[in-house]
């Protein structure tokens, strides 16, 4: 199946490549405010992940990926896009893993209910990995980050085969809102077992509905020819529910969660030029829930034993000195504070900006006897550190300092601090 997958994708897009026909303008006003126009659309389609052909858009995000299970993950992606048709739409990816030496991949479509609401039911099948106690929001995939640091580190996966429908609306301009119901047979990478009711369990099956919610109440809308422009407002807030069933298409617990995220960015100054961020986020799992579905609270360091051992890259919103799987919760609350100074015209090239960050996190978990073969720490006492970032000093590279302290401070004080590169770049 992986093969015919990326036969197919690799056929449809060489053929919408060359089904490209550049068109005729009458006069050169003309040409250039096509030109234009042409140059707003495909940077905003970059933008948000896609690289534009005539009948495929290109997605960006599987093209190369590494992390410490798969090693390097590579492969091709695509969606059809309304060139081909703006009531139906067919997307896909196959990628592979060199280190695990397997194919992932998922398939699927959907067609348009109404174009001013943005309507659309989807189908898909998947069979892939996830991050184990990742809370994937579901809205989230209309927003795309060119680089996501945190993903090289990762190590504790679960392989999950999924088939899904959806229902996308925007309730509002400024309401995204999405729903899924889906089933999922689930089997860990790693030991582990997951004891309930007299059971034991090594695999999972798991019947979900999930709700998801993205306003952004302040946002605003530009037009650039033909095209509108939607730019963040803060605050913003996410909010998605999920509920799991026992005993529905062989499901085999019952289970609720509910994640929560706000954002909020506010000028210190007049001009803007230095600015504060806030994030707040949070998560509740209630009923007999495995690890693959609870919290990690985004750790982004690497268990070796020096700090340069450890020396890679600082992710956006991650603990920096927090290890991988050394805490999960079943419910979890943090806060991360930036301050961004103004940036520092060293010269054309050389922009350096210095940002000041502060990170809590509170969590627990209760029926710790439930997971078995595992080793990991609560977050009952509360976890802070404390950091510094010079962004973009050459090429969108820069460096970032952490320290941990507080009631999860470790005896040796090299191991309280991290040490790595940053990666900035914008469109």
């Amino acid at each position: 199946m992986p093969k015919y997958c990326a036969c197919f994708l690799f056929i449809i897009c060489i053929w919408s490549a060359q089904s490209q026909v550049p068109e005729k303008i009458g006069d050169t006003l003309s040409v250039v405010e096509q030109d234009s126009l042409k140059r707003s659309k495909f940077f905003k389609q970059i933008g948000n992940g896609f690289f534009p052909t005539k009948y495929i858009d290109i997605d960006l995000r599987y093209l190369i990926k590494f992390n410490q299970y798969e090693g390097f993950r590579t492969g091709l992606g695509g969606r059809t896009n309304n060139n081909l048709s703006e009531k139906y739409r067919m997307v896909g990816y196959v990628v592979y893993g060199f280190k695990d030496h397997h194919f992932k991949y998922s398939i699927g479509g959907g067609f348009r209910i109404s174009k001013s609401t943005d309507t659309w039911v989807d189908f898909s099948y998947t069979d892939d990995l996830q991050e184990t106690g990742s809370s994937t929001i579901l809205t989230d995939k209309r927003f795309f980050s060119f680089f996501e640091p945190r993903l090289l580190n990762i190590s504790l996966f679960h392989h999950h085969i999924t088939k899904n429908v959806s229902l996308e609306h925007r309730l509002t301009p400024y309401l995204l809102s999405e729903i899924e119901l889906s089933r999922s047979n689930i089997t860990p990478t790693y030991d582990y077992t997951f004891f309930v009711d007299d059971d034991a369990y090594k695999e999972f099956r798991m019947t979900m509905a999930k709700i998801s919610l993205q306003w952004n109440p302040f946002n605003t809308f530009e037009s650039d020819g033909d095209i509108e422009i939607e730019k963040d407002g803060f605050p913003n807030f996410t909010l998605q529910l999920s509920k799991s069933f026992k005993d529905v298409l062989g499901s085999n617990f019952n289970f609720f969660k509910a994640d929560f995220r706000t954002i909020y960015k506010f000028d210190i100054n007049p001009e803007g030029s230095s600015f504060a961020e806030a994030t707040l986020t949070g998560g509740i799992a209630a009923g007999k829930t495995p690890l693959t579905h609870l919290y990690h609270t985004y750790p982004n360091n690497l268990d070796k034993q020096t700090i340069l051992q450890r020396f890679s890259v600082a992710g956006i919103n991650s603990f920096e000195t927090m290890y991988f799987d050394e805490f999960f919760s079943d419910k979890f609350a943090t806060l991360q504070l930036k301050y961004y100074l103004k940036t520092f015209d060293v010269s054309k090239h050389i922009q350096p900006q210095i940002v000041f960050i502060s990170r809590m996190a509170l969590g627990e978990m209760d029926h710790l006897e439930r997971h078995q073969d595992i080793e990991f720490k609560t977050l009952h006492k509360g976890y802070t550190e404390v950091g510094m970032e010079v962004n973009k000093i050459l090429f969108g590279f820069g460096l970032s300092f952490a320290y941990r302290y507080g009631a999860y401070h470790l005896p040796e004080f090299a191991d309280n601090v991290a040490a790595k590169f940053t990666f900035n770049i914008s469109l």
